[in-house]
């Protein structure tokens, strides 16, 4: 199944909350701070665990 066509569970062009988020580093990044730029948030299950 391509991921194309799965459905999305936040429909497209909903507006997400302003999100803070650690990096590898422990720097706080903010969603807002991306404001008008492209952006990719890319999340997985924990390390070597299946899924």
């Amino acid at each position: 199944m391509s991921l194309l066509s799965r459905k999305s569970p936040v429909p497209v062009g909903t507006p997400l909350p302003d999100l803070s988020l650690p990096d590898q580093h422990g720097r706080a990044h903010r969603l807002r701070d991306s404001a008008g730029s492209p952006l990719v948030l890319f999340f997985y299950p924990k390390d070597d665990t299946p899924g």
